[in-house]
């Protein structure tokens, strides 16, 4: 994994807590695969609340119905490598309870420095 600045892409994954992907968190088994595909860097991130195209409300409020609360992964690297990426993540998203939602956008990387 090389370091990267200036332009690059953000890959964000929007999905739900709850879906897994052969028996793990779905959230988990993407970081691990952009971990063994080499991409710069990942994160994940929970959400306090969402909806998405099947219009169903996913709260943390303590009444709330759902405790499928929305998850974001967010993944940064040279758009050739996401693309690469995002061309393989099809198998990921066939159990997901609501599906998903996977939006591209170009950014400029300002600082990215391994230590050693």
């Amino acid at each position: 994994m090389k370091d990267i600045t200036g332009p690059a892409t953000l890959l964000r994954i929007f999905i739900g807590e709850l879906d897994k992907y052969q028996h793990q968190p779905l959230y988990e088994a993407i970081v691990l695969f952009a971990k063994r595909r080499g991409l710069a860097g990942a994160t994940v991130l929970r959400g306090l609340m969402s909806y998405g195209a099947n219009s169903i409300i996913h709260t943390a409020k303590l009444f709330a119905l759902s405790e499928d609360l929305p998850i974001i992964v967010e993944i940064v690297d040279g758009e050739e490598k996401i693309m690469q990426f995002v061309e393989q993540l099809q198998p990921y998203f066939e159990n997901a309870k609501y599906g998903g939602l996977v939006t591209m956008e170009k950014v400029k990387v300002i600082y990215y420095n391994r230590k050693k």
